[in-house]
């Protein structure tokens, strides 16, 4: 809004690398040479073929051509935060049997290992930081076990590692073929907005995939996966595959389901449609000082504008009044705390917004999540205020090389934030009021770019808000991205829409409530968000911020998105009934436009 890496525990890493140690030694020691009938049965174990085979955690891998210990390419590894570059790959072997596993290494440290081996998982690891160094271990496998995870790892902050040449050697697995279809799909819990689903489990099958109307929603390594961010009271249809190295079965039979009605976590008792406003509390500008008091009854969440840092890393939170000198008729801090008190009573949430335009936030550390726990709590409970929005802007956000997946991060700044805001939370209880008013930029951008991407050199902040919101979907009780100040942006129908009429607001509503693949990976879908728990951004005058929009579009979009009617060249994935409302910036410049805003809402909606 408009104003004008961990700690290293080096004990527990030296324990474990002197027991790893220990073992390597005995295990290299009685590692008996493979017979003539042995076979390599790993799988593109020299990288030649890339990542073929391999998956590696948070994007962390990835196959170079220098240094190689052999052939034109190498596995690097590239830990970041709480992630230290693990890749793995599920090797099909005969039971009982005896296999010796193999790598070169380069790196400090490296690690080498099996799990699943249904008797002892082992594990080995060498430091290598000048010259290539083989790595050996090996084990028999169990009476029942045909399959086994090798993997290789670095370890948390430390610099990237190189493998190759790696070898699984023993007595050849029968081939890998395509697991079966899955049968029994069906479903096992039903909630306003999510799906529990179960099915037979496939012999032979190492994952599932489970498809939503024809579109990958979601991946389990079990029989049974729940599907989230589903509207209210609304029919979806599922099917499954089974997974394995050699392919993807053919989709099950449907099963469909009807999720219950409205009103899940997060809800917080709003107004079925809710107006939400900021209200200039600590500083003046053109639009002019609001007191609390003369807010109209016409908004239902008001947000203090603003929280803001003492320091941009610091986390420590402050929030005053407007000084008298600029803004002559602000009230007194007792007027002020009596005004929120009448509006709670009137039914109104009244939030402190941390961030803004000039607010940058950048919780690096987790000493500053703590300040910002500690310090948020004391404003709310200063002013008696029913929750929190979150209004990072500019640089508040970003992700780190290698965080890739919007559902596991692991950059700090996005990893402390969504530990804060759940501590604020579990303190506070079910009631707890939690808005977030993120740009397009790092929410909508993200169905084309996210963070440094898989090569580097992108923005590190485009999507960053995804993981945000998708850690804290079940405790959001609304969604506003801000659809101003915004420059182009792509659509779900692969076309770009820009700011300023209904056609933007219709294309950016609809991306959010029916999810899309977060940087075109349909592995990777961002699910969609209940319509009760989204909200459209405007600014509430010319002067309020790019991209006003006039009464008539702002009217035009919701009859597309809640009615399917003025919808224009865009066609939205569904009829979002429930859509929650509207947000503006804000009721200074709307109380400066004669409340026009406020006012085609109150029409719109029969206020």
């Amino acid at each position: 809004m408009e104003r004008t890496g961990p700690t290293v525990r080096f004990s527990g890493l030296l324990a474990t690398c002197t027991a790893a140690v220990l073992a390597a030694g005995a295990l290299v020691a009685t590692a008996p040479a493979a017979s003539a009938a042995d076979v390599d049965v790993a799988r593109n174990g020299t990288f030649e073929a890339g990542l073929d085979g391999w998956s590696c955690t948070a994007g962390s891998g990835s196959a170079v051509s220098t240094p190689v210990h052999g052939g034109t390419k190498a596995l690097k590894g590239t830990p970041a935060g709480n992630d230290n570059a693990k890749c793995s790959q599920a090797v099909t072997v005969k039971p009982n049997s005896r296999y010796t596993l193999s790598a070169w290494v380069q790196g400090s440290p490296v690690y080498l290992g099996a799990t699943g081996t249904g008797t002892t998982d082992v594990s080995t690891w060498t430091q290598s930081t000048g010259a290539w160094k083989q790595l050996t271990t090996s084990f028999t496998t169990g009476p029942s076990t045909t399959s086994v995870s090798v993997y290789t790892h670095g370890w948390y902050g430390t610099p990237a590692h190189y493998v190759d040449d790696l070898t699984l050697v023993g007595p050849g697995g029968d081939p890998v073929v395509v697991p079966a279809v899955p049968a029994g799909l069906r479903t096992t819990a039903i909630t306003s907005s999510s799906v529990a689903l179960s099915w037979n489990a496939v012999s032979g099958a190492t994952g599932y995939d489970v498809y939503r109307g024809g579109t990958k929603v979601a991946s389990a390594t079990g029989p049974s996966a729940t599907v989230t961010g589903l509207a209210a009271s609304t029919a979806y249809s599922f099917q499954v595959t089974a997974t394995n190295a050699a392919g993807e079965s053919a989709k099950s039979a449907a099963v469909t389901a009807t999720t219950t009605a409205g009103g899940g976590g997060g809800d917080t008792k709003l107004p079925a449609r809710a107006l939400v406003g900021y209200l200039h509390s600590s500083f003046a500008n053109g639009s002019g000082y609001t007191r609390m008091a003369d807010v109209p009854a016409s908004w239902d969440v008001i947000n203090l504008a603003f929280g803001e840092p003492t320091t941009v890393t610091s986390g420590d939170i402050r929030f005053s009044l407007c000084p008298v000198a600029e803004c002559p008729n602000v009230e007194s801090e007792a007027e002020f705390k009596a005004a929120i008190k009448a509006k709670q009573a009137a039914g109104k949430k009244v939030l402190i917004s941390i961030g803004g335009q000039n607010g940058q936030v950048q919780l690096a550390s987790t000493a500053a999540r703590d300040a910002f726990v500690t310090s948020v709590s004391k404003i709310i409970d200063t002013y008696g205020l029913d929750g929190l929005d979150i209004d990072f802007e500019g640089h508040s956000l970003s992700l780190n090389t290698g965080d890739t997946d919007f559902r596991a991060p692991t950059s700090p700044v996005i990893v402390n934030l969504i530990s804060a805001v759940k501590t604020l939370k579990a303190k506070y209880g079910s009631d707890f009021v939690l808005t977030m008013a993120p740009e397009t930029f790092f929410v909508q951008l993200g169905y084309q770019f996210y963070g440094s991407g898989p090569w580097g050199g992108q923005d590190p902040r485009a999507g960053a808000y995804l993981p945000v919101i998708h850690a804290l979907r079940d405790d959001l009780t609304l969604l506003h991205v801000q659809d101003y100040n915004s420059g182009p942006i792509m659509g779900l129908d692969n076309q770009y829409h820009s700011m300023g009429g209904a056609d933007f607001h219709i294309a950016m509503t609809d991306m959010l409530l029916a999810g899309f693949p977060v940087a075109g990976n349909t592995s990777r879908v961002f699910p969609g968000l209940r319509p009760d728990q989204v909200a459209i951004g405007l600014p509430a005058s010319t002067q309020a911020g790019n991209g006003h929009t006039s009464p008539a579009e702002v009217n035009k979009a919701l009859n597309c998105l809640i009615k399917k009617t003025d919808c224009g060249s865009y066609q939205t994935h569904g009829t979002w009934t429930d859509l929650r409302g509207l947000m503006t910036w804000s009721i200074n410049w709307d109380r400066f436009n004669n409340w026009e805003f406020s006012r085609n809402f109150d029409a719109y909606f029969g206020s």
